[in-house]
């Protein structure tokens, strides 16, 4: 497995898909560093994973803080000295329409969902580059692909991230960095108990989404999905 024995980073880790990934991702051999807003949600996740023989870091932090985001970035180089993978998965959910969207809910979300993906990118990025060989995978969403009354804020902040990620695979892909995009429908996590007006139990698995990661970063060859759109067969 080309994945064994890589570091890799999420953030996130304690949402849905990000422990859904971790648990993926350590069952193969990858070495975790872990991030989240919760510290003890943090450590359950790793006394769970603690079967698995990885190496499993973790520190707690707000991303809406960008000192917090430094501060992660620091103590997950300190722990592995490089990340030879990046799983961006740290998001929020305003399900908040037009006019009832204030000025701190844009910069919750924008900071959340897009500059921390940003900053985590370029600041890892740079170790990938040097070692020639890199992955990075953004979760995205299908509302990166549409627009939804409500969720406005939601739908162009995970443009902004779909938009970033064509970017910057273009701009890496020299260096053997391998760049993702992986945006699924509604999943069945806390963020998709926030969805109004749809059938829960028809939302994704978050551990088909898992499987669909490791899938698409296993080829070393000269293909890759850049782009994935994971959508339900049946909605509600």
């Amino acid at each position: 497995m080309v994945l064994k024995g890589k570091n890799a980073f999420i953030s996130g880790a304690t949402g849905g898909i990000g422990k859904s990934i971790a648990v993926a991702l350590a069952k193969v051999g990858c070495n975790l560093f872990l991030t989240g807003r919760n510290q003890n949600k943090l450590k359950n996740i790793v006394s769970e994973l603690s079967l698995y023989d990885v190496d499993i870091q973790y520190k707690s932090g707000n991303l809406d803080s960008k000192g917090d985001i430094y501060s992660i970035i620091n103590c997950s180089i300190g722990s592995f000295n490089t990340i030879d993978i990046v799983i961006n998965s740290a998001g929020v959910f305003p399900n908040i329409s037009l006019f009832d969207i204030q000025d701190d809910d844009y910069n919750q979300a924008i900071n959340i969902n897009f500059r921390s993906a940003f900053i985590f990118t370029r600041e890892f990025s740079k170790g990938m580059v040097k070692q020639k060989w890199g992955r990075i995978l953004n979760i995205g969403s299908s509302s990166a692909y549409s627009g939804f009354g409500g969720t406005s804020l939601y739908c162009a902040s995970k443009h902004a991230l779909l938009g970033f990620s064509r970017s910057i695979h273009d701009e890496l892909k020299k260096y053997n960095v391998r760049v993702y995009c992986i945006s699924p429908s509604s999943t069945q996590s806390n963020m998709g108990l926030a969805t109004k007006g749809q059938d829960y139990s028809t939302f994704l698995d978050p551990n088909d989404v898992a499987k669909y990661v490791l899938f698409v970063m296993s080829f070393d060859s000269n293909i890759i999905s850049e782009e994935i759109l994971l959508k339900r067969m049946i909605v509600q």
